[in-house]
């Protein structure tokens, strides 16, 4: 930087900015060195003639790598490559091109800013003006030469660990229950008998279940523990276990046994707002970079772990007309592997009516009267009875030693168990036992150290005793061991494999993943018009076997209204609405021939399927002989309730259609005349007349009803209501 004759007022009178940048955090905690010379540019930046209150650093990409996917954290450069935009800038120092960018893009996309800035740029060979040929010329080569090192350095690097993973001696992070040895690339279980109890039961439970999810149900349901390690410097954990832990140490080739690199790939790709950015993607198992069989001793052989990747992708959802899926608890014995016969597709499960009947249907259409129908749509309950007879003759030969094996894979599911808490019950023993050590090894007048290793030790005695009471107690409830007399029933049950099929204990899930031992697929073509169907049952080996079944002929019974309902319907019509109509038929607890609640709009198909006519309001005035409760009240002057009262009474004569039915009350000269404005003299109020005649209330309104008393309504005044006419039967004294 000796010579600074390009250098003029105009630049001193900007700003300087010294561009101070490390690749990793590594580096900015370690390569201290390097950092101090960078920041040390500011001195010489005022050596060269700016002011020291016009350098500015920029050091925010401290830690931020400089290749072109970090371009988007490299908010510093972002900064940079702003204000000499704007014309701010006077001179850009860095320590090597390198720390400006190891892109070229980025790295002319600067110079073309600073040469149309007319913005010097400096580093520890010189100062450079992008607009003359010759310096941009020397800068283009060193930005070539920066970006072809980052070239040289990745592939330097990549082919010493390629070369190191290829012999099986790149030492990387190992799952849990894998520890590195002392050799190069040795391998070793971990020396917790524990942690590889726990992992050796994760693919026991896989042999016997056939899912993750239910060796992870099952770990639940006994309450194990599950280890967890973060990383290789940290401890054991033992944890709830959780479904991704157990799915991983199935899927996991290091558990086989195996040394693997290569297992994924970054690739470049540009985001929705234009940024260039990294992901990681899976090969596939072909395409890995290595893999050692055999490296080191591993939980299952290769063999194995083959087979379980198969079974684990068979038991992923399947897509459409792809066979496939876990067993599931429906009733419906052939879900996964029935097929349509007409068209080839997988068929689907149904359950219908209130006992969950299954069923079996096809996703294809066809156009049938210009409407879509299902290919196939046929009930299960016989066909699932076929299949299952068929596959039961086909391994009653081998039924004795099948029940010899449940009963041996129902004692080691117990023992399994049982193993677990032992060495869960040995791990919380030495862990108390070590917080007793560090206790008593404490100097009795730090008390604070003594306080918390006291509580820490009283935490794992608290533990030891909880682990130790759950042991005994599943000792205790451990089923006995089968006796001789009950092993010779077991037997004879097994030559019964009928029996055992259709017992209580012998679940749907059980049922379909005896027939997925056997059978491959079940091609059901149904041919309705003759009310049969064949099966054909490709047995695993290619046998097949075709059975001619007859379907059941369905005969529904006709949908029907009551004919009560029927015979009451037209009655009603000539009086009421179909809304009072539904009304009166939900009152009295009838209803429709699919046994629902009648509606406006049931009532109304129903008359309309009867040609039964609508009700018509009279167009003659309401105050007709035959009213409703709410025209009689408006007629007399009182209210409805009034009216009610009256007829539970018996003071007036009511009608009704049929019970529920609205009250129609008959307006006669009669009636009229019991409602006035002012009640004659000999009209008493119903007090004055219960005195008078020495009875009660109840008693009066009794005789009025039979008529041997005459009564009136007051509808005004302030004396309203029930008068009735007492005749004095008391001889007079004169």
């Amino acid at each position: 930087m000796a010579d600074t004759s390009k250098v003029t007022p105009a630049h001193t009178q900007r700003a300087a900015v010294v561009y101070v940048r490390q690749s990793t955090r590594g580096q900015v905690e370690h390569h201290r060195e390097s950092t101090a010379r960078q920041y040390a540019l500011s001195e010489r930046a005022c050596e060269l003639g700016w002011a020291p209150e016009h350098v500015q650093v920029i050091d925010e990409d401290l830690g931020v790598s400089g290749s072109v996917v970090s371009m988007a954290k490299r908010s510093g450069f972002a900064h940079l490559t702003t204000e000499v935009a704007l014309g701010h800038v006077g001179l850009v120092l860095g320590l090597e091109v390198s720390r400006l960018a190891r892109s070229n893009a980025d790295w002319y996309r600067l110079l073309d800013l600073c040469g149309v800035t007319d913005t010097l740029i400096g580093d520890g060979d010189g100062i450079y003006h992008p607009s003359l040929f010759n310096d941009r010329l020397v800068l283009g080569l060193k930005g070539t030469m920066s970006e072809a090192e980052l070239h040289t350095l990745r592939a330097r690097l990549d082919g010493g660990i390629r070369n190191k993973a290829a012999r099986g001696e790149l030492r990387r992070g190992l799952p849990v229950g894998f520890v590195w040895g002392e050799e190069e690339g040795e391998v070793r279980l971990h020396p917790d008998v524990a942690v590889t109890g726990a992992i050796r039961t994760v693919f026991d439970r896989f042999t016997e279940l056939g899912s993750a999810r239910r060796v992870w149900l099952w770990f639940r349901a006994e309450g194990l523990s599950f280890p967890l390690q973060a990383h290789a410097r940290s401890g054991i954990r033992w944890v709830a276990p959780t479904y991704p832990a157990i799915h991983h140490v199935l899927t996991n080739p290091v558990y086989a046994g195996a040394y693997t690199y290569g297992k994924t790939r970054r690739e470049r790709y540009v985001d929705a707002n234009g940024m260039v950015k990294q992901r990681s993607r899976r090969v596939p198992i072909t395409h890995w970079t290595v893999l050692l069989h055999d490296h080191h001793p591993g939980f299952v052989d290769w063999v194995t772990f083959e087979a379980n990747q198969v079974r684990i992708d068979a038991n992923v959802h399947p897509q459409p007309h792809q066979a496939g899926g876990a067993v599931r608890e429906g009733t419906a014995l052939l879900q996964g592997l029935a097929i349509c016969g007409h068209c080839g597709r997988r068929l689907r499960t149904h359950y219908r009516g209130r006992h969950s009947t299954p069923g079996y249907h096809c996703a294809g259409k066809d156009i049938v009267r210009g409407r879509g129908v299902y290919c196939l749509n046929v009930g299960g309950v016989a066909i699932d009875q076929a299949v299952a007879t068929a596959f039961l003759d086909a391994v009653t030969p081998a039924a004795l030693d099948a029940t010899l094996l449940t009963v041996q894979q129902l004692q080691a599911h117990q023992d399994a168990a049982l193993a677990q808490w032992r060495l869960e019950v040995e791990r919380v023993r030495y862990d108390a036992e070590r917080a007793e050590r560090r206790y008593r090894m404490v100097e009795p007048e730090n008390r604070l150290v003594a306080r918390g290793l006291e509580a820490e030790w009283e935490t794992s005695l608290r533990q030891q005793s909880a682990a130790e009471a759950e042991l005994y107690r599943r000792e205790h409830q451990q089923p006995p061991v089968l006796s001789p007399e009950q092993r010779e029933h077991i037997h004879a049950l097994g030559a019964d494999l009928q029996q055992v099929w259709a017992a209580p204990t012998t679940t749907d899930r059980d049922r379909k993943e005896l027939l997925r031992t056997l059978l491959e697929e079940v091609i059901v073509a149904v041919a309705r018009a003759d009310y049969r169907a064949q099966l054909t049952l490709r047995w695993r080996g290619g046998t097949l076997t075709t059975l001619d079944l007859p379907l059941p002929r369905s005969n529904p019974p006709r949908i029907r209204t009551d004919e009560d309902t029927l015979a009451l319907l037209p009655r009603l019509a000539a009086h009421y609405s179909d809304e009072v109509i539904a009304g009166i038929f939900n009152k009295q607890g009838r209803q429709t021939a699919t046994g629902e609640r009648f509606t406006a709009n049931q009532v109304g198909s129903l008359r309309r399927y009867r040609n039964i006519p609508r009700f018509q309001a009279p167009a003659n005035s309401p105050a007709g002989d035959v009213v409703t409760i709410r025209q009689a009240a408006r007629i007399l002057g009182i209210v409805p309730g009034t009216i009610h009262r009256w007829l539970n009474d018996g003071f007036i004569a009511g009608e009704q259609v049929t019970p529920g039915a609205p009250w129609r009350i008959r307006m006669t000269h009669e009636l009229r005349a019991r409602f006035v404005e002012e009640a004659p003299p000999d009209y008493l109020p119903m007090l004055e007349a219960t005195m008078r005649l020495g009875v009660s209330r109840q008693t009066v309104l009794q005789r009025v009803k039979r008529g041997e008393l005459q009564a009136l309504h007051v509808r005004c005044g302030r004396r309203k209501g029930l008068r009735i006419k007492v005749m004095d039967t008391q001889p007079s004294l004169l």
